[in-house]
């Protein structure tokens, strides 16, 4: 139980993290010198489809849990692996969009928008990327034979920190993809 606790801590200083990443996107992004112009480079139908993705693999891991709960460790290593590869091809979008953006002469010293959008988005990926490593263990245990017995907390504890790394993207993509659009 001390590591669900812990977890919620975890929770709680990164969500104030991401909360001031936010406030700072507003103030530097859609504040004096805010460049409209800067909005077409910005894909939102392609980046859509990796947000869909990534809602998905939240999807998919509370599958993972449900199984686990019910001691069905072969379907708790597909979703698992599944969840895995939904994550993958989200950091794999991210990675095709700054590319391009950094093709287009957008980076993260270009501009304000440019310095918080990187800044706020790349913590996002890293934070991603850090769910997936974790995943990544936790379905090589599984593999291994560690979780067969559904007595540890592990699968739902990761499962807290893996669903709000989703939560927070739903809100980065509304301010940054999809509120502009109205602006």
């Amino acid at each position: 139980m001390g590591n669900k606790l812990m977890m919620k801590l975890v929770i709680g200083t990164e969500a104030m993290f991401f909360v001031s990443l936010i406030m700072a996107f507003v103030y530097f992004s859609f504040g004096t010198g805010f460049k409209t112009q800067l909005l077409h480079h910005l894909d939102i139908k392609t980046t859509g489809v990796f947000s869909i993705m990534l809602f998905s693999s939240s999807f998919t891991y509370w599958r993972a849990e449900v199984n686990y709960r019910k001691n069905d460790i072969k379907r708790l290593k597909f979703w698992l692996i599944f969840t895995l590869i939904l994550g993958i091809i989200f950091l794999l979008g991210q990675a095709r969009e700054y590319s391009k953006l950094l093709h287009e002469n957008v980076s993260i010293s270009s501009s304000s928008f440019g310095t918080s959008f990187f800044t706020l988005t790349g913590f996002h990926g890293l934070h991603v990327f850090i769910g997936l490593i974790v995943i990544g263990i936790i379905t090589c245990l599984a593999f291994a034979g560690d979780y067969n017995n559904s007595a540890s907390s592990i699968i739902s504890t990761v499962g807290m920190y893996w669903h709000f790394v989703d939560i927070v993207w739903a809100f980065v993509f509304l301010l940054v993809y999809v509120t502009p659009h109205f602006i």
